[in-house]
């Protein structure tokens, strides 16, 4: 008697390849879906977050904290949340990947002096800035709607929110949850 080539494909072993071949698809299929949307692992680079992140540490970040990040992984394309005070973001400068701390959410008063060298007050928080970045600040005296000053911890050596503004809240890509 002859085997046709239907019954064939119906082997035990044929089956069991297809269904490895399914669970392999649905795993990366799975694991794409994550990477865009909802988890990523970075590692810090410089020295800007010290001592809270050091150089060469590996991060997760929760992209679905505020919201759902375009594929592209450049703006908010659904909000959901917004940052709190303290949260350590991460977004897009010059589409650079930058780690910083909230320090001060839309409407919070900004306040400056100068009995020390230029200090930044944001309520309890004391901030010391340069001249340059005074200079680029002095004309705020408060937060505007939907943006955050973002600043590194290591303040000597970040390059932060004193000196190129404050950020979007629909251009933070998402909050570290592990470090």
């Amino acid at each position: 008697m002859e085997e046709t080539e239907e019954q064939n494909n119906n082997t035990p072993a044929v089956k069991r390849s297809y269904t490895w071949l399914w669970l392999a698809l649905a795993g990366i299929l799975i694991g794409l879906f994550l990477k865009l949307f909802a988890f990523e692992v970075l590692h810090v680079s410089g020295t800007s977050m010290a001592p809270a992140l050091s150089d060469g540490q590996s991060i997760i970040v929760n992209k679905l904290q505020y919201g759902i990040v375009s594929p592209s992984g450049d703006r908010l394309l659904v909000q959901w949340n917004k940052p709190e005070r303290e949260d350590i973001v991460v977004y897009l400068h010059e589409n650079k990947i930058v780690v910083k701390r909230c320090i001060a959410l839309e409407g919070d008063l900004l306040e400056y002096s100068f009995d020390t060298g230029y200090t930044l007050y944001v309520g309890e928080k004391i901030i010391p800035l340069t001249e340059l970045q005074y200079a680029l600040m002095r004309t705020c005296d408060k937060v505007p709607e939907g943006y955050v000053l973002a600043v590194g911890d290591n303040y000597g050596e970040s390059y932060d929110s004193r000196n190129y503004g404050f950020v979007s809240v629909k251009s933070i890509l998402g909050k570290i949850v592990c470090n």
